[in-house]
């Protein structure tokens, strides 16, 4: 008995002591391990070397851009930055950053491009594979080289959808008329470019409509 009562008290005095502060014998806590952001790593990469990818849409402002007037509409321009990064001997344009702004300057660039009646039999190699590009080519082949009397400017732009492999790009276009335009322009990333998206009749897959003004689009204009 004497002995259990002394090994009750020795309990006793350990219980008491750790409550006030008697060793922890508790196992420390590992500190966590820093936290690391992986880097979207782009399977397909722009044709001609241009830098920069993304999978959600970056720009929010008007990009710094040099205009160059190909046949009556001024095209955006960063040969090392977002585009075109080929242009040939016949001032056809192609190949485009996988980006946001890619996406926008290749848009704007296949409008001017459609300005201009000696690029014409050039136009598919910006366009989709599909019936769309076939239906293109059939009716560039037999298109009127004569010059329209309509004439547009890019006023500004609006992403509506974008990630890394489809955007739609919205452009405000200024007639010579005084009509103001809305061309949403689909497309996709597609060997290393962005290719435009046509129906299958070869048309836009969006209806242009009338603007009053630029309000949800940002202002962006070389003219």
């Amino acid at each position: 008995m004497v002995i259990v009562a002394v090994i009750a008290l020795l309990a006793v005095i350990v219980l008491v002591s750790n409550l006030l502060g008697g060793k922890d014998e508790t196992a420390p806590t590992a500190s966590p391990l820093p936290s690391t952001t992986a880097v979207p790593v782009d399977s397909d990469p722009s044709s001609c070397g241009l830098e920069g990818y993304e999978t959600t849409a970056s720009l929010t402002d008007a990009p710094d851009t040099t205009w160059t007037l190909v046949g009556t509409v001024a095209a955006p321009s960063d040969p090392e930055g977002s585009g075109p990064g080929v242009t040939d001997s016949s001032g056809f344009r192609s190949c485009y950053a996988h980006t946001a702004e890619g996406a926008l300057f290749a848009a704007a660039n296949y409008v001017a491009l459609g300005t201009d009646a000696t690029m014409y039999d050039k136009m598919s190699a910006l366009v989709a594979p599909g019936p769309g590009r076939d239906a293109l080519i059939a009716m560039t082949e037999g298109a009127d080289s004569g010059a329209s009397s309509d004439r547009a400017q890019v006023a500004g732009f609006a992403i509506n959808s974008f990630d890394e492999k489809a955007a739609t790009v919205d452009l405000a276009l200024n007639y010579n008329d005084g009509q103001m335009v809305s061309l949403p322009i689909k497309l996709v990333w597609s060997a290393g470019d962005w290719k435009i998206v046509v129906a299958d009749d070869g048309s836009m897959p969006i209806a242009p409509a009338a603007l009053n003004g630029l309000g949800g689009y940002t202002p962006w204009s070389g003219a």
